[in-house]
């Protein structure tokens, strides 16, 4: 990453380019894991739950899929269409402003991906500033995962795919649980160990109270956390 004298952060990633605008938040170690986990083929039409500066757009778009990425910021939306132009995408990656799967009614997709806010948030301490905004998963992490869960059979291809990344302390099993309750096949296609979020510091002790299958040490400060990009499959 470097800025430029115009003060623009730019972040490159696989050879492609990413203006990153003010109040977008810069890809981390679980945007990366997710890209690098995404089974992208030429022709399958995407979508992207949460795109943000539209790194995992742009990549699915660069390997020949057709995209559309939406995002409830407007800064975002802004931010993901510039780099799909930057990087020769625009014809390729439609970003939507709009909540979750409101602006894609009656669509479907071969493939769903997301890499959401998770970060399980006290009540009442949830914070708007742009760093933390993309964190704040809701009191037990599963807010936004809930959703993109459950709105993907309706929106899945016989045969399509939703793909999500998930911090261990919200639980494996549950995941897979959650899957299953809705009729995908589920599966973990990728894993991590990663440092554990700076964020998750200031809500370490709530975060515990939320880790139902026992991730997290008892007591100290942890210094990772497992990373998991989660797969549910739709029957043909």
């Amino acid at each position: 990453m470097v800025s430029a004298d115009e003060g623009v952060l730019v972040y490159v990633y696989r050879g492609a380019l990413f203006k990153i605008a003010e109040g977008v938040q810069v890809p981390k170690a679980g945007s990366l894991l997710f890209c690098r986990h995404l089974e992208l083929r030429p022709g399958e039409r995407v979508l992207e739950l949460g795109t943000g500066a539209g790194l995992a757009a742009v990549v699915a778009a660069r390997a020949g899929c057709r995209v559309v990425a939406t995002d409830v910021v407007p800064e975002a939306v802004a931010c993901a269409r510039e780099n799909a132009a930057l990087n020769g995408a625009a014809d390729r990656v439609e970003v939507r402003l709009g909540d979750c799967y409101e602006p894609v009614a009656g669509m479907t997709f071969d493939l769903i991906c997301t890499n959401p806010p998770q970060m399980p948030t006290p009540p009442g301490r949830d914070r708007s500033d742009p760093v933390a905004a993309a964190d704040n998963g809701g009191v037990d992490g599963w807010e936004i995962l809930d959703r993109a869960i459950q709105g993907a059979p309706r929106h899945l291809a016989p045969g399509g795919r939703l793909v999500f990344t998930l911090f261990a302390f919200l639980g494996q099993k549950a995941a897979m649980a959650k899957l299953e309750a809705v009729g995908l096949a589920p599966r973990v296609i990728g894993r991590e160990v990663q440092a554990f979020p700076r964020i998750g510091y200031e809500r370490l002790d709530h975060i515990r109270s939320v880790d139902t299958e026992g991730v997290l040490p008892r007591t100290g400060l942890p210094r990772t956390v497992e990373r998991f990009v989660v797969q549910g499959t739709k029957p043909r």
